[in-house]
């Protein structure tokens, strides 16, 4: 079992449209309603893949987040919040250019930090869970080294628990000062977000990263392996995505695809890559199938979460670096 850890859940809402003009009337051609959050979009994946998935969210059990979850399948552990889940909304052209408008978030009171910790724990506890994936930004009330706690509680749980991280900003900057007191497996930044965990510029990686130099980028991550995180999985957009461990780094190009929407595919990709590697996958089928999945996802509109029928491996290119 994959268990996801969403602190900041959302709805998201997608509109598809010819083009931004900012400050017109637009016209929505088609709009969608998801159940959203790094961690949902995760559990969506494997709940695909046909393998078992458990979602920890705070909300209240009238919300409509529960709703639209239950309409999706994903099931879900909630811990009672008095806010509304938020609502994230983007904006998607005909071109693929996505701008997203995303909410803070309900305001989590220690009570429920302590519920929502506690839930965490309790499901990797159990024997049928294989990984822990703690994604997504963290609402107003959550302290910002709260990943590094949570990755405190987990390893005094479960040892043997492979635990991912996906976050942003100043949570994963604090989880960078804090690597020594423990460590996730698998970080998935991409550019900009590894310069946030290693201390580095993050525009001049991403830059250079699409300027088609990866030697910044991979440098970087190497310093994070050395400081204990065992995987790095670096998303780079139309430029497939890099993997970084002890045994050595490889690049994964994406496979032809029309790009509908981004939303999700950084997610797809983490989600692709946590089930090949419990499947067994060396670390350089575990790329590829990172990034077959988030270029499928890529390809479908709105909160587009594939499924293994839907990705393309065998277009999926890999190589050492």
């Amino acid at each position: 079992m994959i268990i996801t850890f969403t602190a900041n859940p959302s709805i998201d809402a997608t509109m598809s449209i010819d083009s931004l003009d900012a400050g017109g009337v637009l016209r929505v051609s088609e709009s969608r309603r998801e159940p959203g959050g790094k961690g949902i979009n995760v559990s969506n994946a494997v709940l695909k893949a046909g393998e078992s998935t458990l979602a920890i969210v705070p909300a209240a059990d009238t919300d409509p987040f529960i709703a639209l979850a239950a309409a999706a399948g994903i099931p879900l552990q909630t811990v009672p919040v008095e806010d509304a889940v938020r609502t994230n909304t983007a904006v998607t052209e005909t071109n693929g250019r996505t701008t997203k408008f995303n909410e803070p978030g309900a305001r989590l009171t220690d009570s429920t930090l302590n519920g929502l910790q506690e839930a965490l724990v309790d499901a990797a506890a159990s024997p049928a869970a294989q990984a822990a994936v703690l994604a997504g930004s963290l609402p107003p009330g959550a302290p910002t080294d709260w990943y590094a706690q949570l990755i405190r509680a987990l390893r005094e749980a479960d040892r043997n628990l492979l635990i991912a991280v996906d976050t942003s900003d100043e949570p994963l900057r604090q989880l960078g000062k804090r690597l020594e007191e423990g460590a996730p497996d698998v970080v998935k930044p991409n550019a900009f977000e590894l310069g946030q965990l290693a201390g580095l510029d993050g525009a001049e990686l991403e830059r250079q990263a699409d300027n088609g130099n990866l030697d910044a980028v991979v440098d970087a991550a190497k310093e994070l392996v050395a400081k204990g995180i065992r995987e790095v999985l670096v998303t780079l957009g139309g430029a497939g995505a890099c993997l970084v461990t002890s045994e050595g780094a490889w690049h994964a190009s994406t496979p032809p695809a029309q790009v509908s929407s981004t939303v999700g595919a950084g997610d797809s990709s983490l989600a692709g890559y946590i089930l090949a590697r419990l499947d067994g996958a060396d670390y350089p089928d575990a790329l590829r199938t990172a990034v077959a999945y988030g270029t499928a996802a890529a390809a479908k509109p709105g909160t587009g979460i594939p499924s293994p029928e839907d990705i393309d491996l065998a277009r999926t290119e890999v190589r050492g670096l």
